[in-house]
């Protein structure tokens, strides 16, 4: 199964798979599942800006 991560931070992914190994993903950043839109970061926690990032993608 893949795994779009809401990310254009190649590090982000690593850190991912590396801390959920076990669940035998592929993990994919936005560039590596072609999405290129930018989303500006205004929200005032992880929460508000994952938010921001499943509107817009």
């Amino acid at each position: 199964m893949k795994l779009v991560v809401a990310t254009h931070n190649k590090g982000k992914i690593a850190e991912f798979a590396q801390m959920l190994a076990d669940l035998q993903l592929e993990w994919l950043s936005l560039d590596e599942a072609g999405v290129t839109a930018d989303v500006e970061e205004t929200g005032l926690t992880f929460a508000a800006n994952a938010w921001l990032k499943a509107e817009a993608y």
